[in-house]
């Protein structure tokens, strides 16, 4: 097989024709350090083995550009990846990462435990969810949580006192207050023994 044309496009890759036909597009820098010309003789291994540089080196950059916007979580991150380039090679730079030390799921897991419940003011269930949705081991996110120790009475009265107050003044407001605890994971016993404070304080 013979390369007969190498055409650069958008996103820092070139496009491979073989033969006279279009072959494939691969990350113009691997296409660069390779032996690689117009004109060069190339087997089905030497693509194969282009391809596969090409793919590790963009799931890399990928990895690489999502984490300096964001902590993430190793599967999170390698699912991410895995939109633009192929299963293996996402795994590979994920992996990378961790041996650089720019993922680790039990940092991530405790900031993000962290931001759940002091800053979004999750219940403990709500927080676990949101954690095992991102990849994070259930042992881990429920050994976290109990270190956290949050207290649920507490952060519905601060959701009630930032968001929820005027809407306890009729039945119908304090129904949508109730649903919407719910949904951030908090029981009703303890919804319900909240909301009997406001009761008797204010007799809403």
């Amino acid at each position: 097989m013979t390369v007969t044309d190498i055409v650069p496009k958008r996103k820092r890759l070139s496009a491979l024709y073989i033969d006279g036909e279009f072959a494939v597009k691969v990350d113009t820098e691997t296409i660069i350090a390779s032996p690689i010309s117009v004109g060069s003789e190339i087997t089905d291994e030497q693509l194969k083995e282009l391809i596969d540089s090409s793919n590790e080196k963009r799931a890399k950059e990928k990895a690489l550009w999502l984490l300096s916007s964001r902590d993430h979580s190793s599967r999170e991150l390698t699912e991410k990846i895995r939109r633009t380039c192929d299963g293996d090679s996402a795994e590979k730079a994920v992996r990378r990462m961790e041996e650089l030390g720019l993922v680790n799921d039990e940092k991530f897991a405790r900031r993000y435990a962290e931001e759940l419940i002091n800053v979004k003011h999750l219940s403990a269930r709500g927080a676990k969810y949101k954690l095992t949705e991102k990849g994070i081991d259930r042992e881990l996110a429920e050994e976290i949580l109990e270190e956290l120790d949050p207290d649920p009475r507490e952060h519905i009265q601060i959701l009630i006192e930032a968001k929820y107050l005027r809407s306890l003044s009729d039945e119908k407001g304090r129904r949508r207050t109730v649903a919407a605890l719910q949904r951030m994971g908090y029981s009703w016993s303890d919804i319900s023994a909240v909301l009997a404070e406001y009761e008797d304080e204010y007799g809403v």
